[in-house]
C-alpha cells in the first residue's frame, strides 16, 4: 500500500510541489466551526479510444484529465468546488469557496491516516499494455472474422477503449485512500441484410485489467461471432405477441432490469428522502422467498468493482434483499450519516468535478436450484427474454418499461420461434413478487455495463441466473 501511495503521490501531487502533508493544512482552512465532514478527490485520468467502421480506423482519441473536488458538509448541505491545477493555492482557494456554502455545522477533521485495502485490479496503465500497431490490427482482425462468418453481413463497427484513473481521497475523518484503476473494454456492432430486411446484433466486454487479458484465447473473435449470431436471429424474428403472460429471463446481462428497476431504488439517498418504492421498509418482504440480491464492489477484475470508493472506503459485498426480505441500502458518508448507518462503499462519482452520491458496483441475484431448462419446459406460452437494449424506470413508483433485443416465443414448454419488438411493462417491486422460479445457473455480464444517475456515468456490472416472472405485462408488435 506504501508503493502505491507513493505511485499515486508521484502521479498527482509532486508534479505541483505538494505533498500528503501538505492536506493538514487544506483541512485546517475547511474544518472548524460550522462544518460537520469535508474531503479532498484527487484524480488524474488518461483515456484512450479506436472506432473502425467500413473497413477503416475512423477515429483514434487519447486525453488526459486532471483535478481536485473539494467537498465541506454542514448537515444536509453541501458545499463543492473544484480546480483543474492541483496546486496549493487553488486548494485553498476552493477550500474556502466549499467551506463558505455549507455553514451550520460543527465538527474538527482527524489526522490523516493511511487506509489499507486488499486489491483487486492490478495499478497497471492499460493504455501502454498493447502497441498502437497491435490495436489496428486487431480491429481489421475483427472486422474481417465478423464479415467472414456470413454472407449477410452488411456492416461492421469495431470499437477498443482503455482508461487508467489514479485517485488519492483525503477525508476530515481521518481517511487517506489511494487507488490506480486499469478499465478496458472491445465492442462489436455488426448489421445484416437480406431480402430488403435490416437487423443488427451487438457483443462487447472488458474488466479492470490489460489489453492481454482483453484480447486472450481469441475473446474479441468471440464477441464478433455472438454479434452476428444475435443479427441474424434478429433477421428471421416474427412479430412479439402482447398480453399479459409468464416471462422467462436469461442469465447474465440480463440483469440490467434487476439493476434498474429495483437496484436504483435501494440507493441510500432515495431511501433517505423517502422517493424511493423501498423507503422505510426494512424487515418487510419486498420480492419472493427465495429471491437475495447483493451489490458487490469485490470482485476482482470485474467492471464495477472498486479498491476503495470515492470516498475512500473500502468496498464489500451488501447484502439488499435476502430471502426476499429487505435488509439494507447502498450508502455513500453523507446519506449514512444521515441515516444513522454505516456507509457501505458505494460513494461513487464521475470524476473530480462532481459530487459523490451512492451508487451501485456489481449488482445480481444469487442463484437458485432449479435447472434452466426446467423453468423454460415450465412455460405453457410466454416469452423467453435473453439480451436487452434500452429501459426506462420511475424510482419513486418502480414502474419501468425495457426493450428487448433478443427474444423468443415460448410454446408446450419449447422455443418456438425468435421474435422482435418485445418491451417488458411493470414495477419492480411487484416483477420481484411474481418471481417463482430461480436457476442454478448464475452469470454475470461481460463488462459492458455503464449507469447514468442525476447526469453522472460510472460503469458497473450486472448479473442473475435464469428466472421466470408470472404474469409480466409484455408489449408486442403482433397485430
Amino acid at each position: 500500500m506504501d508503493s502505491l501511495l507513493a505511485t499515486v503521490e508521484h502521479r498527482l501531487l509532486t508534479p505541483g510541489g505538494l505533498a500528503a502533508s501538505d492536506l493538514e493544512r487544506v483541512f485546517n482552512q475547511l474544518m472548524g466551526p460550522g462544518i460537520d465532514a469535508a474531503d479532498l478527490y484527487f484524480q488524474h485520468s488518461r483515456s484512450e479510444s479506436w472506432h473502425l467502421e467500413e473497413g477503416i480506423v475512423k477515429d483514434g482519441s487519447h486525453s488526459i484529465e486532471q483535478g481536485v473536488g473539494v467537498r465541506a458538509m454542514a448537515g444536509e448541505k453541501t458545499g463543492f468546488a473544484y480546480s483543474d491545477e492541483i496546486v496549493l493555492p487553488q486548494l485553498l482557494e476552493a477550500s474556502r469557496a466549499a467551506r463558505a456554502i455549507a455553514r451550520d455545522g460543527k465538527g474538527a477533521g482527524q489526522p490523516l491516516a493511511l487506509r489499507a485495502s486488499r486489491s483487486l485490479y492490478p495499478a497497471i496503465d492499460p493504455v501502454d499494455s498493447l502497441p498502437n500497431s497491435e490495436k489496428i490490427a486487431l480491429l481489421r482482425e475483427v472486422d474481417a472474422y465478423a464479415r467472414a462468418r456470413d454472407p449477410r453481413v452488411r456492416q461492421v463497427m469495431v470499437s477498443l477503449a482503455a482508461t487508467v484513473d489514479t485517485v488519492l481521497i483525503a477525508a476530515s475523518d481521518g481517511t487517506l485512500a489511494a487507488d490506480v484503476r486499469p478499465l478496458v473494454r472491445v465492442n462489436v456492432q455488426v448489421i445484416v441484410e437480406s431480402n430488403g430486411r435490416r437487423e443488427q446484433g451487438y457483443a462487447g466486454g472488458g474488466g479492470r485489467y490489460s489489453y492481454g487479458e482483453l484480447l486472450a484465447n481469441g475473446r474479441a473473435l468471440g464477441f464478433a461471432a455472438e454479434a452476428v449470431r444475435q443479427a441474424l436471429v434478429n433477421l428471421e424474428a416474427v412479430d412479439a405477441p402482447a398480453g399479459t403472460m409468464p416471462v422467462v429471463l436469461g442469465p447474465g446481462w440480463p440483469g440490467v432490469m434487476l439493476h434498474e428497476a429495483v437496484g436504483h431504488g435501494l440507493e441510500g439517498d432515495f431511501n433517505r428522502k423517502g422517493s424511493s418504492a423501498f423507503a422505510g421498509r426494512i424487515g418487510e418482504q419486498v420480492a419472493a422467498r427465495g429471491v437475495t440480491v447483493v451489490d458487490d464492489g469485490t470482485l476482482p477484475g470485474r467492471r464495477g468493482s472498486l479498491t476503495i470508493d470515492d470516498e475512500g472506503t473500502p468496498s464489500q459485498c451488501t447484502t439488499l434483499i435476502e430471502d426476499g426480505i429487505l435488509k439494507g441500502y447502498m450508502q455513500d458518508k453523507l446519506n449514512a450519516r444521515l441515516m444513522g448507518v454505516a456507509a457501505t462503499g458505494n460513494g461513487r462519482r464521475e470524476s473530480f468535478t462532481h459530487l459523490p452520491m451512492p451508487r451501485m458496483t456489481n449488482t445480481y441475484m444469487l442463484a437458485g436450484e432449479r435447472d434452466p431448462e426446467e423453468i423454460i419446459r415450465s412455460v405453457k406460452r410466454g416469452l423467453y427474454a435473453v439480451n436487452f437494449g434500452g429501459g426506462q424506470v420511475d424510482i419513486t413508483s418502480g414502474k419501468f418499461v425495457f426493450s428487448a433485443s433478443e427474444a423468443y416465443l415460448v410454446e408446450d414448454g419449447k422455443i418456438v420461434c425468435p421474435v422482435k419488438g418485445a418491451t417488458l411493462v411493470g414495477s419492480g417491486p411487484e416483477a420481484m413478487g411474481r418471481i417463482s422460479m430461480i436457476g442454478n445457473d448464475l452469470a454475470l455480464d461481460d463488462g459492458i455495463g455503464v449507469c447514468g444517475k442525476d447526469g453522472q456515468s460510472v460503469p458497473v456490472g450486472v448479473g442473475q441466473p435464469t428466472l421466470r416472472i408470472d404474469g409480466m405485462t409484455v408489449g408486442g408488435t403482433a397485430s
